[in-house]
């Protein structure tokens, strides 16, 4: 009696989740077709997308200085598969946002960000901090072979096997001619919170780096860009490429890969920028 009784519960439980998901996925248009949704805010809601071995809090110094102004502010997890796997998350997530939408995305992030936001007229303006900008059909590698990118060097990575694929950790220890985590990635971070990056990265798929662009975004929506004049890790002569082929409002900073950590505040004003430019 008991176990019928329980087995009774359990199908009316799902019966009940299978019920909100159908009156969710109608309100949204249905899964196939959700619609943009209109919003009476004019200020736009502004959606953070980290990089590689980083996770949504390497963007908690700039989302307190943002929400201070009464800005709506998401960082949206990254999964660092590829942007052909990471994108269409993206878009979707972005697709349940009344509303005008300022993009921003740091380092690997702007791959994803270009491609997730092809099509949303939502999206009024993406904003690369010490990102990659791709054009369609580019790779990764394609942008920093033969650069003098830190992450290409012998050593850099703590590879861990897993299934169907491997998974990319920066290591912390230099081993020439990789200079290490805080030289490398981290320069101009104290190195007690540099430990603590280095601790809780999330690894990169290795299959990440050969994976495609799409069509990009930045052809049909402005563009702004922080260029961290002593990035290691995207070289600043490829930040200046890639955000002149996009017609970039570009600002200079003196600081590292991670100026969104070290340099908030001027992170900040290249976003304010954006949205005063775009409402």
């Amino acid at each position: 009696m008991f176990a019928k009784k329980s087995a009774g519960r359990r199908v009316a439980l799902i019966a009940l989740v299978l019920a909100l998901v159908a009156l969710l996925s109608l309100g949204a248009g249905g899964p196939a077709t959700a619609m943009l949704q209109a919003s009476s805010d004019p200020r736009p809601t502004i959606v953070l997308v980290h990089g590689d071995w980083a996770d949504g809090s390497s963007w908690n110094a700039v989302i307190e200085r943002l929400q201070a102004r009464g800005f709506t502010v998401v960082a949206p997890p990254n999964t660092l598969r590829g942007p052909s796997q990471d994108a269409p998350y993206l878009a979707s997530y972005l697709r349940s946002i009344p509303g005008p939408i300022v993009l921003v995305a740091h380092s690997y992030g702007g791959f994803v960000a270009t491609n997730a936001a092809t099509g949303n007229p939502n999206v009024k303006a993406l904003v690369y901090i010490d990102a990659f900008v791709p054009d369609e059909n580019e790779t990764a590698l394609d942008l920093v072979g033969g650069t003098t990118s830190c992450v290409t060097a012998n050593g850099a990575f703590n590879a861990v096997p897993i299934d169907g694929g491997t998974d990319l950790y920066l290591r912390w220890e230099a081993s020439p001619p990789y200079p290490g985590f805080r030289a490398c990635f981290a320069n101009g971070v104290d190195g007690e919170t540099a430990a603590v990056l280095a601790a809780t990265q999330r690894p990169a798929s290795a299959a990440q780096f050969s994976d495609a662009s799409g069509p990009p975004a930045w052809k049909a929506i402005p563009s702004w860009a922080l260029l961290g004049t002593q990035d290691n890790v995207i070289p600043p002569t490829l930040q200046e490429r890639m955000y002149a082929r996009a017609a970039a409002r570009v600002t200079r900073v003196t600081a590292g890969h991670l100026s969104l950590i070290t340099r908030p505040d001027a992170v900040v004003r290249v976003i304010l920028s954006a949205v005063e430019a775009t409402t």
